[in-house]
């Protein structure tokens, strides 16, 4: 515990509360602890609600928490000062062990567990939990059970935060800590939703989905009812001459990853896409939005392998299909901004790897087609409409060898031969040959120490299941996470609303008045971050912006977000029969 000496106070905090769908948590109780005095605090109904904050958050003290941001949320439903230091007993568990086989996960009885301090009753955790997501009013006896289990998982903490002291890097463990803080603010937030155009969606749904396969499938033909037949689409591709990868099986990868790679090759494969996985992936029922019209649910922060959130792909309005990000709309007299990193993975492996061809590549503009023009593959003075098609190969290979592509995938993601995909990873090597033996170099690392590790140390254990391309990405990925959540945590910090984190990019929100200077500051954040995990290279950032009354567009689901509300708005007609 040397390390945490320099805090005069350590307080163990928990809560319990309820959340539904959509909605912000309303706490219920909290038990806190300092560590040192065994000062205790429990608060539970009025009491909860009518206290000030009951313990300090100055400078010299830390907060400990198990999946802190569910308690900071808490903070926010009552009004709290967030703390100044905050330290997640869950994160730095995922951290330590990521990539190990965890035989009772990463719950906090899974890290009791672990370091061998079984202390909770599993089926009495389970019982109090559903108790509390019922939400009251309580009676008494429930109302102190819940203060007695809340407390129990504090006493779990106290014992906890000793056994894995030792093992904490304490000045990153507080920058996730800040991020944490970061992800309760934007869950608080939240992301503005069209409730009445995704009211008579839903409405409408089951009747939209017969009517959108008769549309869509009167191109293809491969539908029977409801039901895809794999051997009608066998015969389209034959008919158009369009190869397609097969399982060891000799059946056709239906995958929507195979239908994603192949439909940039084909776009005409797009729309059968974009409809099976409207068909088959969303629930529209299930999207969360709350009573304030607005989307949230947990962020599931450092859940990944790299680091990455895991929100819910059915209740995250960024989960599902592309089409459904039209119902993302601002309020009256505001404006959304949707800021992403511009060719983020390919300019933290020029970075990180500093190989001057890539960074020249990624600082043109245009890093694919400046790729191209490095092999030879274009004249000096291409352009992405002259040289359009070799562009597109040299990025799929540029972006495939990030992730290991080999060279018969790349072949069939871009429609061409293993041969002419082998060549361009000869190409790859041949103008990237600083970046090769870096890229090598973390394998090697990884094989050699166990584990693999980002700037700011979050680290993978390569286990007895060794992935060399899992391990060759892992910089990219685990990396790009930094880079948003340092950007985030920054955003939040500054006082700009930050509504959601999408992989590489972020949703602020602002004023109608104030957006555009709200943009500007947020891209110096969002490039200062960069700046700030890859030792001063920056990463470039775009913007979309959508000011009231102005929906959310996504171009690649715009077809099929006009296509679905044109049939949802035939069947509202009266002559088809829906009251409303």
């Amino acid at each position: 515990m040397d390390a945490f000496d320099i805090y005069r106070e350590i307080w163990l905090v928990d809560f319990e509360f309820t959340a539904r769908p959509g909605e912000r948590p309303t706490p219920i109780c909290m038990v806190a602890r300092e560590l040192r005095t065994g000062r205790l605090v429990r608060l539970g109904g009025n009491d909860l609600y009518a206290s000030k904050l009951p313990f300090p958050i100055g400078d010299d003290v830390l907060f400990v928490a198990f999946y802190a941001s569910a308690e900071l949320g808490c903070f926010l439903a009552l009004d709290w000062e967030m703390p100044k230091n905050v330290l997640d007993l869950f994160v730095e568990f995922r951290c330590l062990t990521n990539g190990r086989l965890l035989l009772n996960g990463s719950s906090l009885v899974g890290a009791l567990l672990f370091y061998g301090l079984d202390m909770i009753d599993v089926s009495d955790k389970t019982k109090m939990r559903e108790l509390a997501v019922r939400g009251g009013p309580f009676t008494d006896s429930e109302s102190l059970a819940l203060l007695d289990y809340c407390q129990r998982d504090v006493e779990a903490l106290a014992i906890l935060l000793p056994r894995m002291a030792s093992e904490i890097d304490v000045p990153r463990a507080l920058l996730r800590g800040r991020y944490m803080m970061a992800a309760a603010q934007m869950e608080w937030a939240g992301i503005p939703i069209d409730v009445e155009t995704l009211a008579r969606l839903q409405r409408n749904w089951e009747r939209i989905k017969s009517q959108l396969i008769q549309r869509v499938d009167n191109g293809f033909g491969v539908y029977e009812g409801r039901r895809f037949k794999s051997d009608r689409f066998a015969a389209w591709l034959v008919d158009r001459g369009i190869p397609w990868p097969r399982l060891p099986s000799g059946a056709l990868d239906l995958k929507d990853d195979t239908f994603r790679d192949l439909a940039r090759t084909y776009p005409e494969v797009g729309p059968l896409r974009e409809l099976r996985h409207t068909l088959g992936e969303l629930r529209l029922f299930n999207l969360a939005v709350g009573s304030d019209r607005r989307n949230r649910c947990l962020l599931s922060a450092f859940r990944s392998k790299t680091g990455r959130n895991q929100p819910s792909n059915s209740a995250f309005i960024f989960g599902p299909s592309r089409w459904l990000r039209g119902l993302i709309k601002p309020e009256p007299g505001r404006a959304i901004a949707y800021i992403d990193y511009s060719q983020q993975e390919f300019a933290i492996a020029a970075a990180l790897s500093g190989d001057p061809a890539m960074i020249g590549a990624y600082r043109s503009g245009d890093p694919y087609l400046s790729f191209a023009i490095q092999a030879r593959a274009a004249p000096a003075d291409a352009t992405r409409e002259s040289h359009g098609l070799i562009r597109d190969q040299f990025k799929s290979c540029a972006l495939g060898v990030l992730y290991g592509l080999g060279e018969v995938s790349l072949g069939q993601r871009i429609g061409q031969t293993s041969a002419h995909a082998r060549e361009l990873l000869r190409l790859h090597r041949e103008v990237f040959p600083i970046f090769w033996r870096w890229s090598q170099s973390a394998v090697d690392c990884a094989i050699l120490h166990g584990k693999l590790w980002t700037v700011f140390g979050w680290s993978i254990h390569t286990g007895s299941n060794l992935n060399s391309r899992s391990l060759a990405n892992f910089p990219m990925q685990g990396n790009g996470s930094e880079i948003l959540r340092l950007a985030c945590t920054m955003l939040t910090e500054s006082g700009i609303k930050t509504c959601a984190p999408i992989h590489d990019a972020v949703v602020v929100e602002a004023d109608l008045a104030e957006i555009e200077h709200v943009v500007e500051r947020a891209q110096e954040i969002m490039e200062d971050a960069s700046r700030g995990v890859l030792g001063g290279f920056t990463i470039n950032t775009d913007v979309k912006m959508i000011c009231y009354p102005n929906r959310f567009v996504d171009e690649r689901g715009q077809r099929m977000w006009n296509l679905i509300n044109e049939i949802s708005d035939e069947l509202d007609r009266p002559d088809n029969g829906t009251l409303f």
